[in-house]
């Protein structure tokens, strides 16, 4: 049976690498992103298959209209992939309201204004997926990315509330935690802060940690988001990377760790 996706992001990275994953397996998908332009050579090679949908997903308005131009495409909506994303890299001390605001409303706002658009569609059919992808990341912040961690850690909550309100519709909802790869993230979806001189010992640190090993390619964990939406009962929360799952689980059982520290403490209070 043929399923419809909703991509966005769908240009470039990941939502790249979905769309073209989709495709193989015989589905059909609107792409949307900022700029369609990279999608016209899958469009040529899938003939009625891939509709590039040009969409900004902080406009609220345009979202509700992008949405109901892509269930009208094919006539239903089956996956939804909330994928679109940018990062902003720097301190906090450093970071301009705009620069803030602005990576909200796409990690954040975006994300939310696509879900609200979508839920009336897969409720009425009874049925739908919907894949929030946010990132291994969001357990808790990290120096020069804890921007980027927050507005995917807040997609997390909001998310997990979705799924238990949408759940008695059909509608199954997972929150997609991604690994590193190399989707461009870091280069052309990138909002850098004016370097401030205090956190220049810190910065350098930091990038010499990281190195410039991109990651893996997109495409490599396609095949994990196919295997997902052909699951009867998918999990709520699913980290997508062999590496990211025990850096995770590494995580886990040290703040339980820290916690226990500070266990006397806690106990003071009752509530």
């Amino acid at each position: 049976m043929t399923r419809v996706w909703f991509i966005t992001g769908a240009s470039r990275g990941l939502g790249r690498a979905f769309t073209e994953a989709a495709l193989q397996a015989g589905d059909r998908v609107v792409g949307a992103a900022r700029n369609v332009e990279p999608l016209a050579d899958l469009a040529r090679r899938h003939p009625g298959d891939l509709v590039p949908l040009p969409l900004d997903v902080t406009d609220r308005a345009a979202v509700f209209a992008g949405v109901e131009r892509a269930a009208a495409a094919f006539g239903k909506l089956d996956i939804v992939v909330n994928n679109a994303g940018v990062m902003l890299l720097g301190m906090l001390e450093e970071a301009t309201e705009e620069q803030i605001r602005s990576h909200f409303d796409v990690n954040l706002f975006g994300a939310i204004w696509v879900t609200q658009a979508v839920l009336p569609h897969l409720r009425s059919q009874g049925s739908g997926r919907i894949l929030q992808v946010t990132t291994m990341g969001t357990g808790g912040g990290f120096p020069m990315v804890g921007l980027y961690a927050a507005g995917k850690s807040a997609l997390d909550s909001v998310s997990e509330a979705v799924a238990g309100e949408a759940e008695q519709f059909g509608i199954k909802l997972t929150i997609v935690q991604m690994g590193g790869y190399d989707t461009g993230l870091f280069t052309t979806g990138t909002t850098m802060t004016a370097s401030a001189p205090h956190y220049q010992e810190l910065r350098d640190k930091l990038i010499e940690m990281w190195g410039d090993e991109a990651g893996p390619a997109p495409e490599t964990a396609a095949p994990v988001i196919m295997e997902l939406v052909d699951l009867p009962e998918p999990p709520r929360r699913l980290i997508v990377g062999a590496a990211s799952y025990d850096m995770v689980q590494q995580d886990l059982q040290d703040r339980v760790a820290k916690y226990r520290a500070w266990e006397h403490l806690s106990r003071r209070a009752p509530g």
